[in-house]
């Protein structure tokens, strides 16, 4: 075992979930959260970490693996903070939304040694609340763990293989892709539902108020839809940052079928778009 302890920064849902599922498969070593006294209290006493420290530098000594589990402007802080004086066989990674500032800011702190002291990472996994208290070992379990390596580097040398062995074991499946197709993928796949769910919420607390019993009348269909609609904007503010461009094209592409769909509520092609519409789930039923 190279990994003797590992540092969490960041011990809410994510980083809380990942200490807990450390836990749960039984990972030998030592886990150490930063965070602030509160947050790391809870975390303590649910088992999520062995012991926690206010200040990442200190969090972070003695630790042959960092998770960095805090929205994307912090992650790119921290990279400057921390990177600099990493030894050489610690690796610092993280679970950022966006990849392509994060790798970026990674290339500029770490130079020619990224490739050996940092991963970029995104596990595809979350809920519509976040915090130490939803914390769940299972939430990996089913999800794809996005990785963004630099070029030519080993994902099954030393402390990466090590640390990609225990995100496996916690049930993600791991995938590698390019910093730049994962921002635009996941603007697709993630970012943009959140702004539908956010956009059908706001637009129905416009017209029939904030209190009116919308969700208990609109069943399931609509609950679904607006489920994630209650995310914090905390978490959403640095990933419209740092990927606006690619939600700003996913957004119009939708804006322009629901243009369409207006326009077309009385035509056949209103069934064209039922059709082209069902292409994805039986497609999706096919593989």
């Amino acid at each position: 075992m190279r990994i003797r302890q590992i540092t969490i920064v960041g011990v809410g849902l994510v980083g809380g979930s990942f200490g807990l599922a450390l836990k749960k498969h039984k990972f030998p070593g030592r886990v150490v959260g930063c965070d602030n006294s509160a947050v790391l209290e809870r975390a303590c006493v649910g088992g999520a970490i062995d012991e926690g420290h206010a200040d990442p530098a200190e969090a972070a000594h003695g630790s042959q693996l960092i998770l960095l589990a805090t929205p994307v402007g912090v992650i790119l802080d921290l990279i400057h903070r921390l990177g600099p004086s990493l030894p050489p066989r610690t690796l610092l990674t993280d679970v950022g939304s966006t990849k392509a500032a994060v790798m970026s800011q990674a290339r500029t702190v770490f130079g020619k040694r990224v490739s050996s002291n940092f991963l970029g990472g995104h596990p595809m996994a979350g809920k519509e609340h976040s915090g130490i208290e939803f914390a769940d070992p299972d939430l990996f379990r089913g999800s794809p763990w996005f990785l963004t390596p630099s070029p030519g580097q080993n994902l099954d040398d030393e402390i990466t293989g090590e640390f990609l062995y225990w995100v496996e074991r916690m049930g993600a499946g791991i995938a590698s892709l390019d910093a730049a197709e994962h921002d635009q993928l996941c603007a697709w796949i993630s970012h943009l539902p959140q702004m539908i769910s956010t956009a059908l919420s706001g637009a129905l607390v416009d017209q029939y108020g904030e209190d009116a019993p919308l969700l208990e009348a609109g069943g399931r269909a609509l609950r679904e839809m607006t489920r994630i609609s209650s995310s914090p904007y905390s978490m959403w503010r640095d990933i419209a940052i740092t990927n606006k461009k690619n939600i700003q094209r996913a957004i119009q592409k939708v804006e322009q079928r629901l243009a369409h769909i207006r326009e077309n509520l009385d035509t056949r092609e209103l069934a064209v778009d039922f059709e082209r519409a069902h292409l994805l789930k039986k497609n999706s039923a096919g593989r």
